[in-house]
């Protein structure tokens, strides 16, 4: 019989969402929780005012639940309109027990090929920050779109993964390192205001160089052949990307395989992409 006992990580930069979670301490998150989905409504708000959306059906009656044992806790908004095929906000976790997992990500339709936009804050009582552009495409065959979308944003995000403050964070998920692009940030670091407002001040170059990219976008249209094939290819991104997940882990242990699976689909806004899949706004 192998009585070998398991390896439990030591590096943050290693550590699985699941040991995060069996040396969870209750640690009080909420003022964290509040400065983070300031942030996050920030942003929100911005792409709201610039693209007209409207909250998907799906999602009402979501904006605030608890699991049945009240472990856990949430938030779920998503919002679709001509120009912005997904636009997230949502959390999940326990501001009184250390655990938070906050998003607020884009996922643009296909009338250009800006890179969508996501930006994770959590709490494991540790911060944990993720921002990143999500590529349109395959960029080990697209040296011109890596020159144009992540070439000027090279020197701000290696400045930000030499800070001493942070340490550099390994997604356990493969998938999901697949996805990452090159100027990918993914740190955890101690949980306090200096670092919230460092990812605060990081992220004011960051969204507002997106929103720079979608004003020249807006002057060179896809065919709509390309907006047909972008789209296939949006969809397959954010549906694995979704489902493979390693904080899904949260959802599975506070709602169960069959509320999990629902709330995935929602998350993951499989009725918008069946009501959409094959159709171009404007046609």
């Amino acid at each position: 019989m192998n009585t070998t006992t398991p390896t439990v990580s030591t590096k943050l930069d290693v550590k699985t969402i699941t040991e995060f979670l069996t040396e969870q301490p209750n640690v009080d998150v909420g003022r964290a929780w509040e400065r983070c989905w300031g942030i996050h409504s920030g942003i929100v708000d911005r792409v709201k005012r610039r693209f007209a959306v409207q909250k998907h059906s799906a999602t009402v009656g979501h904006e605030y639940f608890t699991s049945l044992d009240k472990s856990m806790e949430g938030s779920f908004n998503a919002w679709t309109g001509p120009r912005v095929e997904w636009l997230v906000h949502s959390w999940l976790g326990n501001r009184k027990a250390s655990l938070l997992d906050m998003n607020a990500t884009v996922f643009l339709s296909q009338h250009n090929r800006v890179p969508h936009l996501v930006i994770i804050f959590g709490t494991v009582p540790k911060l944990f920050f993720y921002a990143d552009y999500t590529p349109r495409v395959d960029l080990r065959m697209n040296l011109d779109y890596v020159n144009h979308y992540y070439e000027p944003a090279n020197a701000s995000a290696i400045r930000f993964r030499g800070l001493p403050n942070f340490t550099w964070n390994w997604s356990h998920g493969t998938y999901l390192r697949g996805l990452m692009s090159p100027v990918c940030t993914s740190v955890i670091g101690d949980l306090n205001e200096h670092n919230i407002a460092t990812c605060e001040s990081y992220l004011e170059e960051f969204v507002g160089r997106w929103f720079q990219w979608l004003d020249e976008a807006d002057r060179q249209p896809l065919s709509r052949d390309e907006r047909l094939e972008q789209q296939r290819y949006d969809h397959y991104v954010r549906e694995v990307g979704y489902r493979t997940d390693p904080m899904n882990v949260l959802a599975q242990r506070a709602f169960g395989p069959e509320e999990f699976n629902r709330r995935l689909e929602l998350r993951m806004g499989s009725q918008q992409m069946a009501e959409t899949r094959g159709k171009i706004a404007g046609d």
